[in-house]
């Protein structure tokens, strides 16, 4: 198996994702290996982050991998006027592959046209977010048993949320009943719903979020309201604490309901719902690390073979 870039989920056969889950379960036995001693990973963040970069860096650092970058553009030649491809240039000299996030959509896309060495998309703009999206289907499949015919709630920030964007896409291939619940201003935007259409995904939009929604979910997925990205902060208070979950709505959820969130939360879920044996949000970070290892495996060209195989396992 070659080098290859993971910029977007659209690009991902349903082979592929069961493969890539697959690959998840083999690195949830045995995390810390040292498969990739030698290589060198490069983080380039433009954008903050702390689940995303930490759980990459681990990933790297589990995988014996050195890690090189930043966590703030603000202490990069950005800020003298380098272009991002003279960036992803000079650093393609010093590492093996690239993990970045970036504030601007299709710059990962960008940056894997002119990259010699595998890109990695952890996040751009509002557009996508494929290695989320990773460790949301691999979340989904532990906890269901299957990816297949599930009803799923998108809860909150529909028209930002890159986690929502992308987990669209990579569901077209498992039958999904998706309900979009979201106030008008962050409702989910016309070209995802096209793109459902297109792809025969069955969907129903709501403005109220209520016990008669969750009672018949298998999955519900809760976002934040993202401020950053509001240039009108009087909008962003409108919206901010328009869906709050809280536990005694949470009664009569069916036994295999799980609720994901891609973190960080700010209201929209009350702390007392972590004790609830429907949360599932802080272990769903945790399944973070076991797809993002295996996405730093399959860029850079393991097989399934190697890693089941892996000499260089430590127990």
């Amino acid at each position: 198996m070659g080098k290859h870039n993971f910029v977007t989920i659209a690009d991902l056969s349903k082979e592929k994702i069961l493969y890539m889950i697959k690959l998840a379960q083999e690195f949830e036995k045995h995390p810390n290996r040292e498969i990739l001693k030698g290589k060198v990973v490069a983080t380039l963040f433009f954008e903050p982050s702390t689940r995303t970069r930490l759980s990459f860096e681990t990933a790297a650092n589990r995988l014996g991998t050195r890690v090189i970058g930043f966590s703030d553009a603000k202490v990069t030649s950005a800020t003298k006027g380098e272009t991002l491809k003279d960036t992803i240039l000079m650093v393609s000299n010093y590492a093996d592959a690239i993990v970045m996030r970036h504030y601007i959509e299709g710059a990962a896309q960008y940056a894997s046209e002119v990259a010699p060495i595998p890109i990695i998309n952890a996040g751009d703009g509002a557009h996508q977010h494929p290695s989320q999206c990773m460790l949301d289907l691999y979340s989904i499949y532990k906890t269901q048993g299957t990816l297949e015919n599930l009803n799923i709630c998108l809860v909150g920030d529909l028209k930002y949320g890159r986690t929502v964007h992308s987990l669209i896409m990579a569901m077209r291939h498992f039958n999904p009943t998706f309900h979009f619940i979201a106030p008008k201003e962050l409702a989910m935007p016309n070209e995802y719903k096209i793109y459902c259409k297109e792809h025969n995904i069955k969907y129903v939009e709501h403005t109220a979020f209520n016990e008669k929604i969750i009672n018949e979910a298998d999955i519900l997925y809760m976002t934040r309201v993202q401020k950053e990205r509001f240039s009108d902060l009087m909008e962003y208070e409108k919206v901010k604490n328009v869906y709050i979950l809280k536990n005694e709505m949470l009664n009569n959820a069916r036994d295999n309901m799980k609720i994901l969130h891609p973190l960080p939360r700010v209201n929209e879920i009350e702390y007392e719902v972590d004790t609830n044996p429907h949360a599932y949000y802080i272990q769903q970070a945790q399944n973070g690390l076991y797809a993002r290892e295996a996405i730093i495996c399959d860029v850079l060209g393991l097989s399934m073979d190697e890693i089941i195989n892996d000499p260089t396992i430590i127990k």
